[in-house]
């Protein structure tokens, strides 16, 4: 009998496998699980130089799946200021001026976590000078598609009297004729990344592209340092297996060298990003990322794409007027004939596609694409998948499972849910349309596949705070109950999660031969109340059997 490097007793384990849904014991060796079952069957497996672990009656699952995040954004932005909760000028002021004396010399004070309602009126660069005027200050909104800067930073990053943008991007002008500070989507605010410094760590999202000019090796080093940074904080809140969802070979490159150091603390899947600029054969790109990096801890094997941008902003592409702006309804970034072919080139080279739509007409548009990609190439087994899915039309809903479409869903982004206020999300949506916004429970029962995630940095990446707010959400008036069971939100974190980035095969359930990831919770999840789920603490993670993270409450 092989002897186990690990084993962990007493524990409550939810294996998310249904042939064999729990167990009191697991075993480890060599990275995998060599058994899991009852105290005896599993203890067997102890040798000389096994070390036991008493898990003391603690919930005990698969490692966590993070579906959707943005590692290095989200390890550089750790650094940033974190304005969340934050409302009003005197708080917004009192925050910026605390930072600026802590960081005399940034080139740009970049801050975190900015809403659309901070103010009682829209932020202008005005409101930014009110707040400093002689250094470069710029707040990310929370979703990450709109920043607001001063006049010194629109200055500095050339922009201040506008700039011609692709479709979709803006710096948005005032009738002086210069900039008012609000800055649109990526392509529009990446002057005051570039600014900050930051362009390289941004290019996933961005661009999709490559470092202009090879990066020497100390620019290599802060840029791991930035992912290791991410993948800390990750592993500090149970995650072991992630799909990032922006990229490029840098990232992937940078990536591997970490994995060769030993500093890779959890499986990552990095995308090829395209951008509506690019030809045909940039996929070509895609491919070759898709062969080269496809082990049990580094993938590619993805495009992901953006169809439009979010509510908020009114960049969500609808099918219907905007209630607050008649005839408006945002465009898709992809118009459908140009999405259809990129979509049957993808598909036809066997990656998978993740697409960003939020808005009830970016999603159809990409269950139109997927369908015409299908129907030129034939059904294989391709897991495509939408990400956030905010507005769906009902006649939408049955296409998913018809067509194998993953839901790529965040229980914190539902207004109200977390840390996102109720307005102006609500009123961008309207009234007549909230029974057709945020439908997990809905495209759950009509059988698509769903996949939890935070979307981190845009939100915390804590499952436990997502797990909660997927159970405590509240229905919008009017609206039915969208909330999943216990046992579904946790398979949405785990196996789904695994699924929907074809890693079934090595992770997101606990059985024999597949892989070491388990997270430990200081508390036995069944039992918790859902509003006190994000009390429980991470006690240990562990990933390919080695440990990441401990949270102090077990012995090892």
């Amino acid at each position: 009998m092989t002897h186990a490097d690990l084993i962990l007793k007493n524990a409550r384990i939810l294996t998310m496998d249904a042939a064999n849904p729990t167990a009191r014991a697991i075993a480890l060796g060599q990275g995998k699980i060599l058994a899991l079952g009852d105290e005896a069957q599993v203890l067997a497996h102890a040798g000389p130089a096994t070390r036991i672990i008493d898990a003391g009656g603690r919930s005990l699952m698969p490692g966590f799946v993070e579906s959707h995040l943005h590692l290095g954004l989200g390890g550089n932005e750790l650094g940033h200021l974190q304005l969340g909760g934050r409302r009003g000028m005197d708080a917004m002021r009192a925050a910026f001026t605390a930072f600026a004396a802590q960081h005399p010399s940034r080139p740009v004070l970049m801050a975190q976590g900015a809403d659309y309602g901070m103010l009682d009126h829209p932020v202008s660069r005005h409101d930014m000078d009110v707040i400093i005027a002689d250094r470069p200050i710029a707040m990310m909104a929370h979703d990450h598609h709109t920043v607001w800067a001063n006049t010194a930073a629109l200055r500095a990053a050339g922009i201040l009297h506008g700039a011609d943008m692709p479709a979709g991007h803006e710096v948005v002008m005032g009738a002086d004729g210069m900039a008012t500070g609000e800055l649109r989507e990526f392509e529009a605010f990446a002057p005051v990344i570039a600014l900050a410094g930051e362009t390289r760590i941004n290019l996933g999202i961005a661009t999709g592209m490559e470092p202009s000019v090879p990066p020497t090796a100390a620019e290599r080093a802060a840029d791991k340092e930035k992912f290791a940074a991410g993948l800390r904080h990750c592993a500090a809140h149970g995650i072991t297996s992630m799909v990032n969802m922006d990229g490029n070979r840098y990232t992937l490159d940078l990536l591997r060298e970490m994995q060769a150091e030993g500093n890779l603390l959890a499986r990552v899947k990095v995308p090829f990003h395209f951008k509506p600029n690019m030809p045909l054969s940039d996929l070509e790109r895609a491919s070759s990322m898709a062969r080269d990096f496809n082990d049990e801890w580094l993938s590619s094997g993805f495009v992901k794409m953006f169809m439009d941008g979010v509510v908020d902003s009114r960049t969500a592409y609808m099918l219907n007027d905007y209630p607050d702006q008649a005839g408006h309804r945002s465009e898709p970034l992809l118009p459908p004939e140009l999405f259809n072919q990129v979509a049957t080139e993808i598909d036809r080279r066997g990656l998978q596609i993740a697409v960003h739509a939020i808005g009830d007409g970016a999603v159809r548009t990409t269950i139109d694409g997927y369908e015409a990609a299908q129907r030129a190439n034939g059904q294989r087994d391709a897991r495509h998948r939408i990400e956030h899915i905010e507005l769906i039309d009902r006649a939408d809903i049955p296409r998913l499972a018809a067509l194998g479409i993953t839901a790529s869903l965040q229980p914190p982004h539902p207004p109200g849910a977390m840390e996102f206020p109720l307005m102006p999300t609500l009123e961008r949506i309207g009234k007549d349309r909230l029974q057709d916004a945020y439908l997990w429970g809905t495209l759950a029962k009509a059988g698509a596949h769903i996949a939890y995630a935070s979307d981190w940095p845009v939100t915390d990446v804590s499952v436990t705070r997502g797990i909660k707010a997927a159970l405590t959400r509240t229905p919008y008036d009017g609206c039915g109950d969208e909330r999943l069971s216990l046992m579904e939100t946790l398979r949405a974190y785990t196996a789904g999660g695994a699924w929907a980035a074809h890693m079934d095969h090595i992770t997101g359930t606990l059985a024999v031969g597949l892989a070491g990831d388990i997270v430990v919770l200081d508390g036995d999840i069944e039992t918790t109340p859902a509003e006190k789920i994000d009390d429980i603490a991470i006690a240990l993670t562990i990933c390919g059997g080695r440990i990441t993270y401990e949270g102090g409450m077990i012995a090892v």
